[in-house]
């Protein structure tokens, strides 16, 4: 059972209600989502294309395009060298399609994930080198790359560097960090210390948009007809999991508008064929539907498929394409699924399953799911996990962290036993030797800090709601509140004392429960998608339900039947009721 939460923001609700004249149970969420201004609020609620910064803000965005501008003029070739996940397929694609719409000569080299690894290298860069390319240009990807961009200098290429991810940095023997980015003709990434762009958060493609903002603007004088790539930044933004605030919300939520009647036949038939064609697009969808299957083709085959769906020029070659990612994102399904069950199988039949941090060698595991997998059990668990597989060259993996383990730094403390790793605080690569497995084992679980009250789930709750209050208009309010994700959640509710008078299986499977709920003379209709034998042990052999109260967690959602719409209650989490939360 989860902890839960109510957030308990101190602000004057009723003053705010009046002057932008919105719902409180809103305001509220707002504020949840530390958003205090007036201002702040207004923009949040109706993002336009004024919330887009100034391109020129950011550091060596100018000079970028200008070398871009000067390549074009005279005819030089340029090769684009991007990652092969969504963020990157979607930089490249918006990347390349700008730059030949401008007059440019220019192609893309995305590396092999299995045989290459992540970025840029010195074979890469050789190729172009005999290619005779005259300048690269790396999307999401090139920030680490100091030695890599140093080689290529010295072979006479011009290098740009459009990155978003953290500046690396090198330790001295006090621990003290010395931040470093490469000699590249111009590097472009907002998180570098000296650049004064006001929004750190974009992703790979946000980055690449923002260039070819510049780019029209300088060489056609409208900016503007750079707003055609905002779907694909859109795609990019959500699949990468930044912050859904600032620039990157109106990106996401004009993109989506856009994705609806998106007029690009691989789009358009990567929706048919998953079947959401004709439905509204929202970040469900791009994340767990139409993402997984362009990241599908970097898994187990080669990304240049997914950008060659972005690039068909036929519906017959666009529905071709469409159906191997389809096809591939099934296996990769099936891959996973086994993966979860053998790593289940490890902790449970192991002293993993005492530990605070779940380390997994699962030699077989195909190396491109391992942090998927990794975040699967992490979800299992709550605790940090990582999968570690045999690769090409050593054993690699994957990890993913919870709330209170900076995974990267925790990995830091064990640099000595590791050939390389690389992340963040909630995400990190490594690799090691085979015979490094149990120490590194041991040593982050002898430095974890991490106590039990630490690793059980928690619920954050946005407020109390009562059930006079949920209303299909209020419904729609909170629809209004979209796109969700990072840094604005889906809003989730409680309310306690509620009875629940009717329940049904629905599904194949009958694991899904539909419940009727009331509380205070208000009737809903409920759904649980999850819990089922948790909710058969809660309510033992009562055969009276009705004398049982209940305290839910909950979201407000909106089901759409026979082109009618319902109000229904989506059920996170429900207990016996006690008096408080």
């Amino acid at each position: 059972m989860s902890k839960w939460m109510i957030k308990n923001k101190k602000c004057n609700i009723k003053r705010i209600c009046s002057a932008i004249n919105e719902n409180e149970t809103v305001i509220k969420i707002m504020l949840n989502r530390n958003i205090y201004t007036l201002n702040g609020m207004k923009h949040f609620l109706k993002p336009s294309f004024d919330d887009l910064h100034d391109p020129l803000e950011m550091k060596d965005i100018g000079k970028a395009v200008d070398i871009i501008i000067n390549s074009i003029n005279k005819k030089l070739k340029i090769l684009a060298i991007s990652d092969y996940d969504v963020d990157g397929i979607m930089s490249v694609f918006i990347l390349c399609s700008a730059i030949e719409d401008c007059g440019g000569s220019i192609e893309y080299y995305i590396p092999d994930r299995v045989t290459e690894g992540y970025g840029i290298n010195k074979s890469i860069i050789d190729k172009a080198y005999k290619g005779n390319y005259d300048v690269i240009i790396t999307c999401d990807n090139g920030i680490a790359a100091i030695e890599q961009i140093k080689y290529a200098k010295e072979l006479g290429i011009t290098v740009i560097v459009t990155d978003h991810h953290d500046i690396p940095f090198v330790e001295d023997e006090f621990q003290n960090r010395k931040y470093i980015v490469p000699d590249a003709d111009a590097v472009v990434n907002p998180k570098q210390f000296d650049c004064k762009y006001p929004f750190k958060s974009l992703c790979g493609a946000g980055i690449v948009f923002k260039f070819v903002q510049l780019l029209y603007n300088k060489i056609k004088g409208k900016k503007q007809e750079a707003d055609k790539f905002i779907e694909y930044a859109a795609i990019a933004t959500i699949c990468d999991v930044v912050d859904l605030a600032d620039e990157n919300r109106f990106i996401v939520k004009y993109g989506l508008s856009l994705l609806n009647n998106t007029k690009n036949l691989g789009l358009k038939a990567l929706k048919e064929i998953t079947g959401v064609s004709g439905k509204k697009m929202n970040s469900y969808i791009i994340g767990f539907i139409i993402g997984p299957c362009f990241n599908a083709a970097g898994r187990l085959e080669h990304a240049s498929t997914s950008l060659k769906l972005l690039l068909a020029d036929s519906e017959s070659k666009a529905k071709e394409l469409a159906l191997k990612l389809y096809e591939l994102n099934k296996e990769r399904q099936s891959m996973t699924s086994a993966g979860v069950d053998e790593a289940v199988k490890y902790i449970e039949n192991s002293c993993t399953a005492n530990n605070k941090v779940l380390v997994i060698y699962l030699p077989e595991l195909h190396e491109s799911i391992a942090g998927i997998v990794a975040g699967r059990i992490r979800e299992i668990y709550n605790l940090p996990a990582i999968l570690l597989t045999k690769g090409m060259n050593g054993v690699k993996g994957s990890g993913r962290s919870i709330d209170g383990y900076n995974m990267f730094e925790e990995l830091l403390k064990c640099k000595d036993l590791l050939e390389k790793f690389g992340g963040h605080p909630m995400a990190a690569g490594l690799s090691l030797k085979q015979s490094n497995i149990k120490t590194l084992t041991k040593m982050l679980n002898d430095n974890c800090r991490l106590k039990d009250e630490d690793v059980i789930p928690r619920i954050t709750i946005d407020c109390q709601l009562p059930f006079k209050k949920i209303t299909l208009e209020f419904a729609k309010k909170i629809r209004s509140l979209e796109p969700f994700g990072k840094e604005n959640p889906r809003p989730i509710f409680a309310e306690k004392g509620v009875n629940i008078i009717n329940i049904t299986t629905l599904g194949k499977k009958h694991n899904v429960l539909k419940l009727a709920l009331r509380k205070d003379s208000v009737w809903l209709n409920a759904v649980m998608f999850e819990g089922l034998e948790e909710f058969k042990k809660l309510i033992g052999n009562e055969n009276n339900l009705n004398r049982i109260k209940f305290d839910i967690v909950f979201y407000v959602s909106i089901n759409e039947y026979m082109g009618n719409e319902y109000l229904q209650l989506q059920i996170k989490e429900l207990r016996k009721s006690i008096s408080q939360y």
